[in-house]
């Protein structure tokens, strides 16, 4: 037996090891999407950013199929600059890959899909190709990422929040830990965090104790210990759809604005998840359109705005809407 195999005693025979590594390689074109990405990288080395544009995929599931690629063996990858350039390994492909592979394109045949794939991959090209613009093209998808690696993720809503008038008064209601609070401080008069929750309004005074014009109260947002006509905008994140009448929280909010003050609403669209009201405590299970225009029968708020918030490919959650109120001025 041990002059069977040229080689030491306990090494795999030459079979078994190929096909070992035959198994990685054929799991991963199980996936459609895989198969799909392997096509266009055939035709062109791309970044994980245009590979998604290309194939419409969120740029989290690009990287993910990406990542099984590479590790069965099927791409190769460069980089240039902060970007990775993939494409079909080792053009032609070594067998038996390339037989697997030729067998996998054939069966993919012709489609709506792959036609629609081929033309976003063709203007992908070309906007590469344009002008001094062709780095962004490269890395477009990308770009988030570099940017957090430079320069973090706070620095954008930090300085929205500059547009703000520094002469305002600004509520924060159901202010939870102070997150919004804390964006606005720095660029407004003076922030009132409004919180029912002891818990979180400890938090927030812990993360905002440096800031000097934030004031703190623990109140039901139906019946706010705040003037009539005091606050030039006020916010209401995320929080109606834990109060039994959300119709008295917007009254309260209504009442404490100054004339063409400004509520913002941010609030999940309908949705049927019911197990909602169980274990987080939800009241509602969203708001619809004709809900947020009720509201205003009953307050001297009218509707200015409203429309879904774009879904974050990440989040797990339902659907999220904002919506701006404006005062009436002589209500």
């Amino acid at each position: 037996m041990d002059q069977l195999w040229p080689c030491h005693r306990g090494c795999d025979p030459p079979m078994e090891h190929d096909r070992n590594a035959l198994i990685p390689a054929l799991s991963a074109l199980a996936d459609s999407g895989r198969l799909r990405m392997l096509r266009l990288l055939e035709r062109a080395e791309l970044s994980v950013g245009e590979i998604a544009s290309a194939l419409q995929l969120p740029q989290s599931t690009a990287s993910r199929h990406l990542k099984t690629l590479m590790d069965s063996g099927w791409l190769s990858r460069r980089s240039v600059g902060t970007a990775h350039l993939h494409r079909l390994a080792d053009d032609p492909l070594p067998e038996p890959l390339r037989g697997l592979w030729q067998s996998a394109r054939a069966g993919l045949g012709h489609s709506t899909q792959l036609e629609d794939d081929d033309r976003r991959l063709s203007s992908v090209l070309a906007e590469r190709a344009r002008n001094a613009e062709a780095f962004f093209g490269r890395v477009g998808g990308e770009w988030d990422q570099i940017r957090t690696q430079l320069f973090g993720r706070a620095f954008t809503a930090e300085a929205l929040a500059a547009l703000a008038d520094p002469s305002w008064t600004v509520a924060d209601l159901g202010c939870g830990t102070g997150d919004a609070a804390s964006l606005l401080a720095a660029s407004v008069k003076k922030v009132i965090a409004v919180d029912r929750e002891p818990a979180m309004l400890r938090a927030a005074q812990k993360r905002l104790e440096d800031t000097g014009n934030v004031d703190f109260h623990a109140a039901d947002l139906e019946s706010l210990p705040l003037e009539t006509a005091s606050v030039d905008v006020a916010f209401i994140l995320l929080v109606l759809h834990h109060l039994e009448d959300p119709q008295k929280a917007v009254n309260e909010a209504a009442r404490i604005l100054k004339p063409e003050g400004t509520l913002v609403v941010v609030d999940m669209t309908p949705h049927e998840r019911k197990e909602y009201r169980e274990i987080m405590a939800h009241r509602h299970l969203g708001f619809s359109a004709d809900q947020l225009k009720d509201w205003t029968k009953h307050c001297p708020l009218d509707l200015a705005h409203s429309r879904p918030l774009r879904p974050d490919p990440n989040a797990a959650g339902p659907g999220l809407f904002v919506a701006r109120f404006s005062r009436r001025e002589n209500a």
